[in-house]
């Protein structure tokens, strides 16, 4: 592992290394406060669907360098190894690109990444936006059975869904085929990487030389993420032995735990791709080794063989091997084939920047923003707003009350935060009420109720909590004026959490909040009844007593103190509920645990 960085300071590291993008491509402009980079603005360039993705700070060239003509029209960058914020993802779909023909968002399987896009993608349907998102998980190194419910990671092939849809969206496709063809590509990419040695991040302590996590000399992990974690095995291997078991792990398909894809079309992609610290010279070396063996072993003849620098790991000495599998596009356009090899603009690709493009010398910044005309507006969806008033207050009331009892919950099976985080919420949204009366027009009031969540709850349960409550936003904003009935709750509420269900793998019976939501959403579905949809959801977080958790700290905490109390988010959101149908403790149907 080197420790040693020209530059020390990961703030300085990561905003001047954005700013770098603007010398090298004078098409890019760089939002500095919110860590952007997007394409300039130019009226001799048709509108197109818009392409945005990113992540974390440290796979450079990804995803900034990918922006540019033929591929991105945005990249969101976080601090090293982490993701950015929804605010600064919000920002650059509302404000950095164009949306007459719709965007699609490209993020990779991480949970930060897909929770906090998913945040800003459910925030922008919400107030009208065309959006669509795409994850990507093309990691074998983890098989099925650690993975579990999470999935595959996201790495190096995601950069091909870049370039393939960047190109179909460049050549003016609509926004339902440049998704279709991007969500195609993902579902038939496998990926796997091996590494020397763990990275350093600048700023960070240096690791013990005698720690267990450092690999000796010689030794060698296959399937080490892009953030420094663990693979699926360690050795002293040399390239040959090493790329045998790589290829192993992407194409047995008797390895039940990896075979994930079945790699069986005539053309095939090859990508090899660099993670930072690997010699120009040695992966050339590696190359030749990847493309002999999947020959000789597998027969495979590769249609186009990539080999370069495309996502790394900080300086990280390994490589990946990624294998596409090329299938119809079934949308009577350009192949997959074709599209890859579609002429781009940017540094991070083998196009060379136009000479026109330099020419231009086009100076031209993004000085407007959308957000103040995408405010969302009355639509006439109407409930009596004393009622809806005083529900909501008994609701968050409740909430407050349970807080020491929630947070007792969380200190056995948690990190005891979960009940002040609540009750944060709450009084936060209750203060709103107080200075912003409801008015009656539901999509107005609900919308105006979403900042204040994101502002004053964190976490993922925070992020979750956003994300329902955005779509819950979207789902009643496209009803039709009229009185809202509980039946338009209902449905609306339906939908929204199936908006959720995209982004957390959480289902009932995983000891989680959704076995509080998910029995009151459909228990008013059935009954119409509030009081008892609320009772389902009660009777839900009951039943998370003795359930052993699939998701979230609890998992970690180990232990047997699952079975002795109820999951505190489980617990809390039902309280919620049962405020909200005017249910006290003192009255039937309400039983302590």
């Amino acid at each position: 592992m080197s420790t040693r960085h020209f530059i020390n300071d990961p703030t300085q590291l990561v905003n001047s290394a954005l700013q770098s993008l603007t010398f090298t491509n004078p098409s890019l402009a760089l939002d500095v406060e919110n860590k952007v980079i997007y394409r300039r603005p130019n009226k001799a360039v048709p509108t197109q669907v818009s392409l945005i993705s990113g992540g974390g700070s440290g796979h450079e060239p990804s995803f900034g360098a990918f922006v540019g003509s033929g591929l991105l029209s945005a990249a969101v960058a976080g601090t090293i190894f982490a993701s950015p914020s929804t605010e600064q993802i919000r920002k650059a779909i509302t404000s950095r690109v164009e949306h007459d023909r719709g965007v699609l968002v490209t993020v990779m399987n991480y949970t930060g990444d897909v929770l906090n896009f998913g945040v800003a993608v459910e925030k922008a349907k919400a107030i009208g936006l065309d959006v669509e998102m795409v994850v990507v998980g093309d990691d074998v190194g983890v098989g099925r059975e650690r993975g579990g419910k999470v999935g595959r990671r996201g790495i190096a092939g995601t950069v091909l869904v870049h370039k393939i849809s960047g190109a179909l969206a460049a050549q003016g496709a609509p926004l339902e085929q440049v998704y279709k063809v991007a969500k195609l590509t993902a579902d038939n990419l496998v990926s796997v990487g091996a590494s020397l040695a763990h990275v350093h991040v600048p700023g960070r302590e240096r690791v013990d030389p005698a720690s267990a996590d450092n690999l000796a000399d010689g030794e060698v992990e296959i399937g080490m993420g892009i953030h420094n974690e663990k693979g699926s095995q360690r050795g002293k291997l040399e390239l040959p032995a090493l790329v045998s078991t790589m290829l192993a792990q992407l194409l047995d398909q008797n390895d039940k735990d990896r075979a994930f894809l079945n790699v069986n079309s005539n053309e095939i992609v090859l990508m090899v791709n660099n993670l930072g610290g690997v010699s120009v010279l040695e992966l050339g070396g590696i190359t030749a080794e990847v493309v002999k063996q999947l020959q000789s072993s597998w027969g495979i003849q590769p249609v186009r063989v990539l080999s370069g620098t495309y996502m790394t790991s900080l300086n990280g000495l390994g490589f990946s091997i990624t294998l596409l599998n090329v299938v119809n596009t079934d949308i009577g356009g350009p192949s997959m084939i074709q599209l890859l090899d579609y002429p781009c603009e940017a540094t991070g690709w083998s196009a060379p920047i136009a000479k026109a493009t330099w020419e231009a010398k086009n100076t031209a910044i993004r000085k407007f923003t959308l957000e103040s005309g995408l405010r969302i507006k009355p639509t006439g969806l109407k409930a009596d707003a004393t009622a809806m008033n005083e529900a909501l207050t008994s609701g968050l009331q409740a909430i407050i009350a349970v807080e020491p009892e929630v947070t007792k919950y969380d200190t056995v099976v948690g990190d005891g935060d979960c009940g002040i985080g609540l009750k944060r919420g709450a009084e936060a949204i209750l203060d709103h009420l107080k200075a912003e009366p409801p008015t009656g027009d539901i999509v107005f009031d609900v919308s105006y109720i979403v900042p204040v969540v994101e502002t004053a709850m964190d976490g993922t349960s925070g992020a979750l909590f956003s994300i329902f409550l955005n779509s819950l936003v979207h789902s009643l904003r496209v009803l039709p004026p009229g009185e809202a009935s509980t039946e338009t709750w209902a449905s609306a509420l339906k939908q929204s959490s199936e908006a959720l269900a995209k982004y957390t793998p959480a289902k009932p019976g995983d000891r989680t909040f959704i076995d509080a939501l998910y029995p009151f959403v459909e228990a008013l579905k059935k009954t119409g009844s509030l009081k008892e949809a609320a009772e389902a959801a009660k009777k839900g977080a009951e039943g998370t007593k003795g359930m052993k958790a699939s998701l979230g700290r609890a998992v970690y905490v180990g232990g047997s103190g699952f079975e002795e109390v109820p999951d505190p988010g489980a617990w809390g959101l039902a309280s919620f509920f049962l405020g909200l149908a005017g249910l006290k403790s003192d009255e039937e149907g309400w039983e302590a645990i």
